[in-house]
């Protein structure tokens, strides 16, 4: 058994410190939590060491009336005037740069190793500012780092830059906040962000191939129409002869193209304008991804990628001790897919009520398969439902891996046929003609 010294805030608002031990830290949260207890901070007294986790609560610094300030407030003079040494960026006239994933992942992997080292927030902020590789990352870090010292939680100074914080690393870091293990949370951040652009760039780089062969076959059709066949038109007309329908309708198309191609191309910008509006939309981005559920193929690869990131992410913060119903309702947002988000909101309601983890996950079959299910209740009975949720994202991306692999190995051929099928209709329609050129000539 290890001693845990805590201080926690009633449901009153009143501060409440005491000691009570338990077997390790997610066991001592519970017992806080059941004696209806929020965790402010939480120290643990082990044989040779002491390790303080502390937890900057919105409540506490708003009702408590303790001397002591939360972590996030906690700042020195000599903190402020390194802040205030910092240059300020320069600013650039061809448009604002943004921070990219790489520079977020840096910043959250570094902000973890200073905090688990005991560097209080306010002075950790200070030094990524120093240490931000661009004038646009420094500047943002210094923004956050002014919110957190003007009393602001790091969840809530993060959630004003959404461009940058996407919601599920703010709700990520708020959980972390409220459970006194905020450095625990931004590794486990880290370690997430680090496999999802790994996802992705598999994702990219199989579809890269596709995509260059789709432009390379839109590139000759448009050659040939705009260019190759105007010239045998002419040749046509001179003979005045009655032209097959294949052909006049590819000639037609040229016509067409090479008299509206502006007004065709700024219709497709148009087009394409309106459509990210509507799919941007409530209801249309509903539609949308319903319709993409539905496409075969890419439906189950888009909805094994959605179960592979919510497994990942309740695993991620089930590992790091935060309570079940926190961690559902933060890797629910992580889906993406807002009707599978919709579909994983009722079971998380079944949670509530009380029951099992998997049998509530049941009702969402187009995520969780009967076998996923089975795992994740067998692994919720022994006591180690994080390790199988990773275990299961694991096998998941790697399975999901394998089937883009095939999918991308079909569609190479499918894309040359279509390509052949394009030039060789045209090549067919303008030689048909020229067979019965020698009857007119005659």
């Amino acid at each position: 058994m290890t001693t845990f010294q805590y201080r926690a805030l009633h449901a009153n608002g009143s501060v409440a410190e005491g000691v009570l031990e338990a077997n390790g830290r997610q066991e001592a949260f519970k017992q806080m939590e059941s004696r209806g207890l929020r965790p402010i901070n939480l120290t643990e007294r082990g044989a040779g060491s002491t390790k303080t986790i502390t937890a900057p609560s919105k409540p506490a610094a708003k009702e408590a009336k303790a001397p002591a300030k939360p972590q996030s407030k906690d700042t020195s003079p000599k903190d402020a005037k390194a802040a205030a040494n910092i240059p300020a960026p320069t600013s650039l006239s061809f448009g604002t740069p943004k921070i990219s994933a790489r520079m977020l992942e840096n910043f959250t992997r570094l902000l973890s190793s200073l905090l688990a080292a005991g560097v209080p927030l306010s002075r950790a902020l200070v030094i990524l500012q120093r240490e931000a590789s661009s004038p646009v990352a420094q500047a943002k870090w210094k923004e956050v780092h002014d919110l957190v010292v003007d009393g602001m939680t790091l969840a809530d100074a993060m959630a004003k830059s959404p461009d940058v914080f996407p919601r599920v690393y703010v709700a990520m870091v708020e959980a972390g906040e409220t459970g006194g293990f905020l450095d625990v949370v931004l590794k486990q951040i880290a370690d997430f962000q680090a496999s999802e652009k790994e996802m992705k760039s598999k994702v990219m780089t199989a579809m890269l191939y596709p995509a260059i062969l789709l432009v390379l076959a839109l590139g000759v059709l448009i050659f040939l129409l705009v260019f190759f066949i105007p010239r045998f038109q002419l040749v046509f007309q001179g003979f005045g002869a009655k032209l097959p329908l294949l052909t006049q309708i590819i000639i037609g198309a040229s016509d067409v193209l090479r008299s509206y191609g502006v007004l065709l191309l700024l219709g497709v910008f148009i087009s394409g304008y309106l459509a990210r509006n509507w799919v941007t939309s409530s209801a249309g981005r509903r539609a949308w991804e319903g319709f993409i559920l539905r496409v075969p193929t890419i439906g189950s690869l888009v909805a094994q990628f959605a179960m592979s990131r919510f497994c990942r992410m309740l695993g991620t913060l089930l590992g790091a001790g935060v309570p079940l119903i926190a961690c559902l309702n933060v890797a629910r947002r992580s889906i993406g897919n807002q009707i599978l988000v919709d579909a994983v909101a009722h079971s998380i309601d079944r949670v509530k009520e009380g029951k099992a983890l998997g049998p509530s996950l049941g009702d969402c079959r187009v995520l969780f398969s009967g076998s996923t299910l089975e795992m994740i209740s067998v692994a919720e009975e022994s006591g180690k439902l994080d390790g199988e949720l990773i275990r299961i994202a694991d096998v998941t991306e790697g399975d999901l891996d394998r089937q883009l692999k095939t999918a991308v190995a079909m569609a190479e051929p499918l894309m040359l046929f279509v390509i052949a099928a394009f030039i060789g209709t045209i090549f067919i329609g303008m030689v048909i003609p020229i067979f019965t050129l020698q009857e007119h000539i005659k």
